[in-house]
């Protein structure tokens, strides 16, 4: 149970301990500054503990905000401090030097009024302090301020700032305007009842996978009820993060699952309609296919990009971007025009219910491409005229390629290509692939696809974010032109397998590397293969077998890196999440 020790004499009809009580605290006061710090050091050292001056005067939700957030070690607001287990021996240094300075002794109520405060400008370290807006959090220096600081509160409603806030500030117009407004209540309601986010998360992943289900009837009563259920689970996947934000119930795991099943989601319902396709006579496999590799190939791109503008100076591309920003109009549209999540699965849905899962695909295809190509070449000219990457971006943007043994056998210091090798790799093996099928020449192409997978690093060209995209659709791609050529039943499923399970791989790296875990071990990488030894294995299993002998090496190898990837994923996440690392949730660009 966390400790929050309360500082300096109590204040007659002050509610302080028992909102530290109501959450979750267990309550010790110290009179003196001495006595405080004793009771610090007897706090064990894997409990959270605040100290907060017995004069606060505040909203509970304020006291929240700053002492229960498990994102940061340290976080700090007017009156109070808390320290996790990472933060705990900088806010015992930051008593112990206090008090040192000060001289206060044991029974000095007098100096130990503010102590809290000055613990914190004596930190050595940062200190979160998170934004309360129109929420209370002052330590008022006499009765009369405490009244007005009393009135303050009461002219506030604490919980209409508390919901408001369980919203993301950034997120797409369909979220926005058609489900927020609602699925906040839902998450209010669900915290009340004391479910998790996780729970919530599980519960839009069932939801996802009966309405891929429902798709695979081939009917269209199933489908109706699909693009319903699909609807109903993208509510719950937005009700999810808002309970994170409203209760504070953020984790590491639950990142990590809220990240991982929208994948899941996608892939399978994309799989349901394509059954239900095929009940009717229809085979658009190949379809739902391009739509998965051009969904996440836009996916490493904004990964990419992003890593690789980390830190780097912006031109007049960003400030251009920057001032339409400010434009309200313009930024609904640009957010909807990128088809981010909200919009991507309302269209997906009301598609399914009214047209068929051809003209789903195509039309989702199509918009898909129009943001890809929005995004890419508005990114291409803020590269040409920003900076060059740094160090650390570059390391990111090398484990985002997922080279394997064969990469690393040819690497050599001198080699320089970057995103020009990348894309001469890429344009060879896939060509090859369109133009020749399975076949020896396409052999020879993959091998010069290795060659030049072994691209120069560090990777700090203006334009080397572009690498891991390129990869990513050469792989991609190359699988699904040899699977489409094979032309017999089964192929196409096998390489959309295959296809989803290296794609799990790839935003895994990506996950891990946002949550400054680094990226997945090279034991790993390699003994799936890297992209260039996989992109090689399909394009000689394809020359060398026949048609159905090439399903079932597709379908073999799929499995297999399924296997490997997902018991090594499971591990890492889980591990973390006991060994209490730092906990995460995204607020960045909707997926």
């Amino acid at each position: 149970m966390p400790t929050a020790i309360v500082t300096g004499p109590p204040v007659p009809g002050s509610s302080l301990e028992g909102d530290l009580r109501a959450l979750g605290f267990d309550v010790r006061s110290a009179a003196g500054a001495a006595e405080a710090e004793t009771l610090l050091a007897e706090v064990p050292g894997e409990e959270r503990v605040a100290l907060v001056d017995t004069r606060f005067v505040g909203h509970v939700h304020a006291l929240r905000l700053g002492l229960t957030d498990p994102r940061f070690p340290l976080s700090a607001i007017p009156g109070a401090v808390t320290a996790q287990r990472s933060g705990r021996q900088a806010l015992t240094r930051a008593m112990a030097r206090e008090n040192s300075a000060t001289g206060q002794g044991a029974g000095n109520g007098t100096l130990v009024e503010g102590l809290p405060d000055r613990v914190t400008a004596a930190l050595d370290t940062g200190v979160h302090r998170p934004g309360l807006g129109s929420l209370v959090a002052v330590v008022p220096a006499d009765p009369q301020a405490r009244n007005e600081a009393r009135q303050a509160v009461a002219a506030v409603d604490e919980e209409a700032v508390r919901l408001r806030s369980a919203v993301k500030a950034r997120d797409g117009f369909f979220t926005t305007f058609c489900v927020s407004p609602y699925s906040r209540h839902l998450a209010r309601w669900c915290a009340r009842r004391g479910l998790t986010p996780n729970q919530v998360t599980t519960a839009s992943l069932l939801t996802a996978l009966v309405a891929a289900g429902c798709a695979a009837t081939g009917t269209r009563a199933g489908f109706v009820a699909a693009g319903v259920l699909l609807l109903g689970s993208f509510v719950l996947d937005c009700a999810d993060g808002q309970l994170a934000r409203y209760s504070l119930q953020y984790s590491t795991l639950g990142a990590w699952l809220d990240a991982t099943f929208d994948r899941a989601k996608e892939y399978a319902f994309y799989a349901g309609l394509a059954l239900g396709a095929a009940r009717t006579g229809d085979d658009v496999w190949a379809l739902a296919l391009g739509a998965i590799i051009l969904q996440s190939c836009r996916h490493v791109v904004d990964f990419s990009f992003a890593e690789a503008r980390t830190g780097a100076a912006e031109g007049p591309a960003a400030a251009l971007s920057g001032r339409l920003d400010r434009v309200g109009w313009t930024v609904w549209v640009r957010r909807m025009i990128v088809l981010p999540i909200g919009e991507r699965w309302a269209l997906i849905a009301v598609l399914t219910a009214a047209t068929t899962p051809r003209v789903t695909f195509w039309v989702l295809l199509a918009g898909c491409a129009f943001a890809a190509a929005y995004t890419t070449a508005g990114r291409v000219l803020r590269s040409l005229r920003g900076g060059r990457a740094g160090e650390k971006a570059a390391r990111a943007l090398a484990d985002l390629a997922d080279g394997g043994p064969l990469s690393e056998l040819l690497h050599r210091p001198w080699a320089r290509g970057g995103a020009a090798a990348a894309a001469l790799g890429a344009v060879l093996v896939t060509g090859s692939a369109l133009v020749w099928g399975a076949g020896w020449q396409t052999v020879l192409a993959a091998v010069a696809y290795v060659i030049c997978s072994a691209v120069g690093r560090p990777l700090t060209g203006r334009l080397d974010w572009l690498v891991p995209p390129l990869f990513r659709a050469a792989e991609y791609g190359t699988v699904l032109v040899l699977a489409a050529d094979a032309e017999v039943n089964g192929a196409l499923p096998a390489a959309y397998g295959l296809v989803s399970a290296v794609a799990y791989h790839h935003y895994d790296t990506v996950y891990r590397i946002r949550g400054d875990a680094g990226a997945p071990p090279r034991p790993l990488v390699r003994a799936i293969g890297g992209h260039e030894g996989r992109t090689l294995a399909v394009a000689v299993l394809a020359a060398v077998l026949t048609a159905s002998g090439f399903t079932v090496a597709l379908t073999a190898l799929a499995v297999a890196v399924a296997l490997v990837v997902l018991a090594e994923s499971i591990r890492f996440w889980v591990a973390a999440h006991r060994g209490g690392a730092p906990a995460v949730h995204d607020e960045g660009e909707p997926a």
